[in-house]
């Protein structure tokens, strides 16, 4: 394992503009959203119109992982998918979502979720989640990875590669009539091989023109996910597998999650549409 120091706050830059031209979510300049009272399942329309943010939002998290590389910061990935977005019509979700400052999330190392991109440089031998959310046409698309940097020691790149296998298997596990829980079932049951812990406090959720409509998918086997898979529900799968414990400790900034025990921890995420026969996804650049 890479024997780095631990990560500190950095210093956040000045927030960024989005043209006044652009749709912002409704929560924005708000405490919070309001709550989501509307269906689980989606129109065709709807579908559609997150099929297209949600190619935005891939699209813009390919731009900025080109840059990933020793020496750059992560404002500057921010910066990039910030430009992506809005020169194609985007709002970032994240902008102003219950006051969060950044344009997408910036997750190194034992950054469980929710780093905020600041003036971190990066290192060789880091591993960086980025979470990027798209906001048009009246709904969102929402996607994460975790990427290389630079020469990275096996034990992270391993706990990388199963981590986006874990979402894999869990994708192709969604079917309509099965219980939400068979997800987590599926994520937790292949990490258990490896020895990893499987973060339970944050979790995949519904989505469509609510950021999170009140679905929540969990990534264990949860007794309570009993909740039925049917077509067009639209949800993200977004296992996050850590080296050691799942618990942890969040940052004074009241975002930034890391490991408790502070070894590192990896992430991939997918919005998802159920099928007739299975899972569609709708974050493909």
């Amino acid at each position: 394992m890479s024997g780095q120091s631990t990560l500190v706050p950095g210093e956040l830059s000045p927030t960024r503009t989005v043209p006044g031209n652009i749709r912002r979510p409704e929560y924005v300049g708000r405490p919070a959203p309001t709550p989501y009272t509307g269906p689980e399942r989606q129109s065709p329309e709807t579908i559609e119109a997150m099929r297209a943010a949600g190619r935005i939002a891939a699209r813009a998290m390919a731009a900025a992982a080109e840059a990933i590389a020793p020496g750059v910061t992560t404002d500057e990935l921010d910066r990039i998918a910030h430009a992506y977005m809005v020169d194609h019509g985007a709002y970032p979700s994240t902008l102003g979502y219950r006051g969060f400052p950044k344009s997408l999330c910036t997750s190194v190392n034992e950054v469980i979720c929710h780093g905020i991109p600041d003036s971190t440089v990066l290192r060789d031998g880091d591993i960086i989640n980025l979470d990027v959310t798209a906001y048009i046409g009246g709904v969102h698309g929402d996607t994460n990875a975790t990427y290389l940097v630079g020469d990275v020691d096996k034990e992270s790149r391993l706990l990388v590669e199963r981590t986006r296998e874990s979402l894999n298997r869990a994708i192709k596990a969604v079917r309509p009539g099965r219980q939400i829980n068979v997800i987590g079932r599926v994520i937790e049951s292949y990490a258990k091989r490896f020895g990893y812990g499987v973060v339970r406090d944050f979790t995949g959720h519904g989505i469509n023109t609510s950021f999170h409509s009140g679905l929540i998918i969990p990534h264990y086997d949860s007794p309570n996910a009993t909740t039925v898979i049917e077509p067009g529900m639209t949800f993200t799968i977004e296992p996050m597998l850590t080296l050691g414990t799942h618990t942890y400790d969040m940052w004074d900034d009241g975002w930034t999650v890391v490991t408790k025990d502070r070894r590192r921890t990896a992430q991939f995420e997918h919005t998802l549409v159920v099928t007739d026969s299975g899972a569609e996804i709708l974050t493909l650049p």
